[in-house]
């Protein structure tokens, strides 16, 4: 059957049906001028050999144009070829569907306005050809048939060089930094010679949901693509839901945890699944180096290893900052996986030095400072540079950027290690979280009470212990009647009993940052507002625990709510569910490094950061959880620090290390030379009204302004 189309201004719901022969069918676009057609369907107004539709005809007043129509058929049958019979269409079905793309629907009918796709399950119309501009042909490309192009067998497609974009419904939801980053892996990942790169978004910008979209775009052009994420486990369930949120067809999601497959025959069993069909795999850190390591000399265990290294055509690693020490298994685990394709997500890239952002860097892009492009910029660094006794690149660059009292060099070294990651690592710090109702952060430097002084200088006698130092002095500077639990009982074995015991007999000013938690528990329950109390040991979190339901008759799981390392997936669930939503919530009480990751705690504008963690961007980290998209107000954080004491020196190393991180990846030349240096304030200006009350602000010595 072949087809005639007679073009007239199209309008909506005119769209009319002219006849059709055993060799063509006929339509027009004409204006309704009152004849009886359905606006919706269209009319049949062409003999078919029936009566019924004969009698249609009649009255249709198109004798004429129909006779020109027959005319029209039989001078153009020789146009086409005869497509195969179709099935003749239900009665109550008239419509012979004319489908075209619409942007916001999918393949919508013209004539009927029947959807055929929706927009939310196409992938093909995205992609568009770009020829290469190389003069070689690629072998992996060339031939025809099939070939190991991502680790497994592919068919082959002609196409050189593709552009990836991101789905419709994607794009509208992205913010200008996340469009930037999406183009950033397409140019990475996508191109002529695809390899590994960074992106080092703020935590809260939004970087899971960014490479979500680009991994289902990437598997709708690449169907036989398996891609591998590595995360840790904590933040596996926050994965599975952001998928469910943006997906857009649905892709297996595999995983060895929701089917508790421990034994290494059950983890091939997940591992074949993955392979078989496009689908994607997620593995935590422990987990899959674990796996990668095994001595194991066994066929299953050689198979999973096998795998996990050959199969992977995307790697991608959350929380990337995790795997930086070089010497470590996991690190060696990852750098054996085969696939070029290597990304790195990190909220926090810069940690405690500059040599380990450097080995992420080796990790996505194989001895990245002996590649061409880095080898110039090196030595131009060696050269600017001259510090006696130091001659490791890496140290050289943390002098400089730490230490060096001249500032134009300083400025130079930054400028050449940007122009050495441009390439592959994008920076964003968080710009559009500007957006969000404000964060005011604060260093609060507390006097001691004088039962707490005689205690902390006993502690200082214990110069090279430092675990020992932090842990026992956490709980000291908390009150000093935690001093001999810290000492004797450990981390996990004070019971409710010991602890409620102890309280019953201790004189809360003794302690000064009990003090300024009790205050400041008080001063939030009368302004209605939430509180996060976090600290990198349990003891304290233990501590405050009970002291809150013995002080305000409160209980778990109501108006107090735990999250530490050893919670279930399910736990941290219900927990971040209940105390963002419930109105009886009031204070929520976390270890620092289990809330770290995945935690949305966005119900909660008050934050206490009870300890300082040797590591900053721990801490950062811990912010984010509340200052974050979904955030309803301003956030006001509190970095309890004891002065006088190892932990003022420890807060100090910290705000150096911070520095380097700012400085390197913050600094332009709108910024001083003293441009990241905190702002001391007065306690009754902070602009804090719970700061400027009198029993929150008076053991305050020091106030230091972010």
């Amino acid at each position: 059957m072949m087809y005639l189309l007679l073009n007239a201004p199209y309008q909506p719901g005119y769209h009319t049906y002219l006849g059709e022969s055993n060799d063509l069918k006929i339509e027009i676009n004409m204006a309704d001028k009152g004849n009886n057609t359905r606006s919706n369907k269209g009319v049949y107004v062409g003999a078919q050999g029936e009566e019924e539709d004969k009698a249609d005809t009649e009255d249709d007043g198109l004798q004429d144009i129909w006779k020109e129509m027959s005319m029209a058929i039989e001078c153009s049958k020789d146009v086409s070829e005869d497509p195969e019979p179709e099935e003749e269409e239900e009665e109550d079905d008239n419509c012979d569907h004319s489908f075209v793309l619409k942007d916001d629907l999918g393949y919508v009918c013209r004539v009927c306005g029947v959807i055929d796709r929706k927009i939310e399950t196409i992938f093909e119309f995205q992609y568009k050809v770009k020829r290469s501009t190389r003069t070689y042909a690629s072998d992996s490309w060339n031939s025809k048939g099939k070939a190991d192009v991502f680790g497994i067998n592919v068919a082959e497609d002609d196409l050189v060089v593709t552009d990836i974009a991101a789905h419709p419904r994607h794009m509208k939801q992205m913010k200008p930094h996340q469009v930037e980053g999406f183009n950033f892996l397409v140019r990475n990942l996508a191109g002529d010679h695809p390899g590994g790169c960074i992106l080092a978004h703020a935590p809260g910008s939004g970087k899971t949901f960014m490479i979500i979209s680009f991994m289902q775009s990437f598997l709708g052009k690449y169907p036989n693509a398996r891609p591998l994420v590595v995360l840790p486990k904590g933040i596996l369930s926050t994965w599975k839901k952001e998928f469910q949120t943006w997906q857009v067809e649905d892709i297996p999601l595999y995983d060895l945890y929701t089917v508790k497959a421990d034994s290494r025959s059950q983890q091939l069993e997940v591992l074949k699944q993955w392979m078989e069909q496009k689908s994607i795999l997620f593995l935590g850190y422990k987990q899959f180096s674990s796996i990668v390591c095994d001595n194991g000399t066994n066929n299953t265990s050689l198979s999973c290893q096998e795998i996990l290294l050959k199969i992977p055509t995307i790697l991608i690693l959350d929380e990337g900052h995790n795997p930086r020490n070089e010497n470590t298994d996991m690190v060696q685990s990852l750098a054996k996986v085969q696939t070029a394709r290597k990304v790195v997500l990190s909220g926090t890239l810069y940690q405690n030095h500059v040599r380990e952002v450097f080995n992420i860097l080796n990790l996505v892009r194989p001895k990245f400072l002996k590649m061409e492009t880095s080898r110039p910029i090196v030595r131009r660094i060696h050269s600017r540079v001259h510090i006696p006794g130091v001659r490791s690149f890496y140290d050289l660059v943390e002098n400089t950027l730490q230490k060096d009292t001249d500032f134009k060099r300083k400025i130079a070294v930054i400028q050449d290690l940007r122009e050495m990651t441009s390439k592959v690592l994008h920076y964003y710090k968080g710009d559009f979280l500007d957006e969000l109702p404000g964060l005011v952060d604060f260093t609060v430097v507390l006097t001691l009470s004088p039962r707490q002084k005689p205690e902390i200088q006993k502690l200082k006698k214990l110069s090279r212990r430092k675990f020992k130092i932090n842990s026992v002095g956490s709980a000291v500077y908390l009150h000093p009647k935690l001093k001999p639990l810290a000492e004797n009982c450990g981390e996990n074995s004070t019971s409710d009993n010991i602890m409620d015991d102890l309280i019953e007999k201790l004189d809360m000013r003794d302690g000064v940052k009990s003090k300024f938690y009790y205050n400041m528990l008080n001063l939030c329950e009368s302004a209605g507002e939430k509180l996060l109390v976090f600290s990198q040991y349990l003891l304290p979190l233990k501590y405050l625990e009970r002291l809150t339901m013995k002080w305000k008759g409160w209980s778990l799981g109501r108006e107090i709510f735990v999250i530490s390392g050893e919670s279930s997936s399910e736990q941290r669930e219900w927990s971040m569910e209940k105390f963002n939503n419930s109105p009886d919530a009031r204070v929520f009480f976390g270890s620092i490094k289990a809330c770290g990751e995945g935690i949305s705690l966005v119900g909660a504008s008050r934050i206490i950061i009870l300890d300082v963690h040797l590591n900053p961007s721990v801490t950062r980290q811990a912010i984010g959880r509340a200052f974050r998209p979904g955030q309803m107000k301003k956030v006001f954080v509190y970095r309890l620090v004891s002065a006088d004491s190892p932990e003022e020196e420890d807060h100090n190393t910290c705000f150096k290390k911070e520095l380097i991180s700012k400085m390197w990846f913050e600094w332009n030349e709108y910024c001083g030379d003293r441009a990241f240096e905190v702002e001391a304030v007065e306690v009754k200006e902070c602009g804090d009204l719970f700061l400027e009350s009198p029993l929150l602000g008076e053991d305050v010595k020091a106030l230091y302004k972010r």
